[in-house]
């Protein structure tokens, strides 16, 4: 079979298209024909620099992939032949709080990932797809969909009417747009692009605010909830946003911290005086995957694909995440 592996630090172009042998499933795993991909934010910086990451040569990159099964080894209880799946993130989390072994399942990282044409799976490692969905849009959930999933509704556990800001327009918050307004709440969402905060009111998002026009945006989303502040933020660690995020807070709200992508220093006095609850949301378990797969079918959710790129040309996808103009989901083709 073809997979894409990491082969060395040179970055994109040390993604290398290679053949490996056939997998087959042991006892308790599933074989998978990948049928698509989706590339995160995470898979672009694994890619990128795997060296502060501990990554092994080759590792085979990539959390989040649709497929159908195609085998099964003995003892497989949970999945036959035909039927149509999604890997989890965390290979080893069904259920429960994460834990240090949890963390160290990560497909795409510490094990290798799902650019493949065939990968295996052990059969607690999966979950159907939704019905009404294709494999390029199931391929969007494992990591995205379920961080945006539990951050809301897991553990800031949503409320219709409630008031939810967003931060910008990555794969996290668009999900968290569409969940939030699936379950009755005001949406406000932060981005530097007019164009896309246009994107977000036509989805449904109730106030926008262009950061970079209003610097002090952190006042603004106040003034459009009502002075009080927002019951919940999902903060997806942009460069001193969290600060800001904590102002924008009502007293007593809930802020899922998502990424990290700078190092600012936070003095924790006005979130203990507004008595914030803050959560840190890495992805979620397989219970939270199949809570989230139920909702999505009865709401009939459609995920935004920005655009498919096919499995030979994956490299591209990678560097259309670069370039940082896209709105949704980048999908590698199998």
């Amino acid at each position: 079979m073809k997979a894409y592996e990491i082969v060395g630090p040179g970055g994109i172009d040390a993604l290398a298209l290679s053949d490996r042998a056939d997998p087959q499933p042991g006892p308790g795993e599933v074989l998978v024909r990948m049928r698509a991909n989706s590339v995160n934010f995470r898979d672009l910086s694994i890619v990128s620099d795997p060296g502060p990451r501990g990554i092994a040569y080759p590792r085979i990159p990539n959390s989040d992939g649709a497929g159908e099964v195609i085998a099964v080894g003995d003892g497989v209880s949970r999945w036959k032949a035909g039927d149509r799946v999604c890997g989890t993130f965390f290979r080893d989390w069904t259920d429960g709080g994460i834990t240090e072994q949890v963390m160290a399942s990560a497909l795409g990282g510490a094990l290798d990932g799902v650019l493949a044409e065939s990968v295996v799976f052990p059969q607690h490692a999966l979950v159907a797809m939704p019905g009404h969905m294709s494999f390029e849009e199931a391929a969007t959930l494992p990591c995205a969909a379920v961080t945006a999933w539990r951050a809301l509704i897991e553990e800031g556990r949503l409320k219709a009417g409630e008031t939810v800001l967003l931060l910008g327009t990555g794969g996290v918050s668009v999900f968290a747009l569409q969940i939030a307004k699936m379950h009755g709440a005001t949406v406000t969402v932060t981005s530097s692009s007019d164009e896309k905060l246009a994107r977000v009111r036509e989805m449904g998002a109730d106030h926008t605010v262009n950061y970079r026009t209003t610097p002090e945006w952190q006042d603004a989303v106040k003034q459009l909830n009502g002075g009080r502040g927002v019951d919940h933020v999902v903060e997806v660690g942009g460069s001193g946003t969290l600060a800001r995020s904590i102002e924008a807070a009502r007293v007593g709200g809930h802020i899922a911290l998502i990424g990290i992508l700078s190092s600012d220093r936070i003095d924790p006095t006005p979130m203990m005086r507004k008595s914030i609850r803050l959560n840190g949301i890495y992805v979620g378990s397989r219970r939270v995957f199949e809570d989230m797969n139920r909702a999505f079918s009865n709401a009939r959710l459609k995920p935004v694909i920005d655009r498919v790129f096919p499995f030979e040309d994956a490299r591209a996808a990678y560097r259309h995440m670069q370039a940082a103009g896209h709105f949704g989901k980048i999908i590698v083709s199998v």
